[in-house]
């Protein structure tokens, strides 16, 4: 592992580091936040998977998160959406390839070989931060933006027991129903819509829940929300009782300055479970 950059802040540490990957083929590069209780004892972990386009940086830098986190003594993680690099496949669309990793493993060509996003952050990613950093594996929420929200709610609830929490900004909520899913996933997973499936929060919703509190919230304003589908995961959720928060927040779009407004309530909705 190489470190990038380390600056203070807040007390603690945002550094930024690349590793060679084994589940996507070449070098990856991801944000943490260490919080100053990581000198002397592992922390709990908020991971946060960010949008359609995005790297580590964007909420790294314009979520506003490591304030919040400094003040409740969480670490942070901010990984990258997809491989990248001139011998990764990409498209020229912003909603497929190269910043559009979707948090799927891809088993179709050109995609199968690099796209494999799920275990990255499942697995590999995780294995490396636990071993290098003082982080508690015990303690784990996570959350995220837009594609990023769809990835965090599909982790969460495809990974029982890893999370003790899970929120999420702006979801894409109902993939296999939405122009943001139903392209990529035929790309990256193939026709068969059944292997879709583990990757639609509404689905995956009504079929198993979430074993913690949930919190979503969702601008009015945002413009992408026929592709978001915020309704079908809501009705979903009340449905099957499930215990958290579904916000429609007035006049709010999909950028991050909505995010920032209601960054400190999700990570204090985060450290209440974490610290539970």
């Amino acid at each position: 592992m190489k470190t990038i950059a380390e600056s203070r802040a807040f007390g603690g540490v945002q550094g930024v580091y690349s590793h060679p990957s084994d589940a996507t083929g070449g070098n990856m590069t991801f944000g943490l936040f260490l919080p100053a209780e990581a000198e002397t004892d592992p922390v709990p972990v908020l991971w946060f998977l960010s949008g359609l386009t995005c790297t580590h940086e964007n909420a790294m830098v314009k979520a506003g998160a490591q304030k919040w986190a400094a003040e409740e003594g969480i670490a942070l993680i901010f990984p990258d959406t997809s491989p990248r690099g001139d011998g990764v496949a990409d498209d020229p669309a912003m909603d497929l390839g190269q910043g559009a990793g979707f948090y799927v493993n891809a088993t179709e060509n050109p995609w199968a070989p690099a796209f494999r996003m799920w275990d990255y952050v499942a697995t590999e990613l995780p294995e490396l931060v636990f071993r290098s950093f003082s982080l508690d594996p015990g303690r784990q929420a996570i959350s995220g933006h837009s594609m990023g929200g769809h990835g965090a709610l599909t982790l969460a609830m495809g990974l029982p027991g890893r999370f003790r929490s899970v929120s999420a900004f702006a979801p894409i909520a109902h993939p296999t129903a939405s122009d943001w899913g139903r392209r990529q996933f035929a790309a990256y997973l193939g026709k068969d819509e059944a292997l879709w499936a583990p990757h639609d929060a509404t689905l995956l919703m009504g079929r198993r829940g979430f074993d913690g509190p949930v919190l979503i919230d969702q601008g009015t304003a945002d413009p992408f929300l026929d592709k978001l589908m915020p309704e079908a995961l809501a009705e979903a959720m009340v449905a099957r009782r499930q215990d958290g928060a579904f916000r429609m927040q007035r006049g709010y779009d999909h950028s991050y300055f909505f995010v920032s407004t209601f960054m400190e309530e999700h990570i204090g909705f985060h450290a209440t479970a974490l610290y539970d």
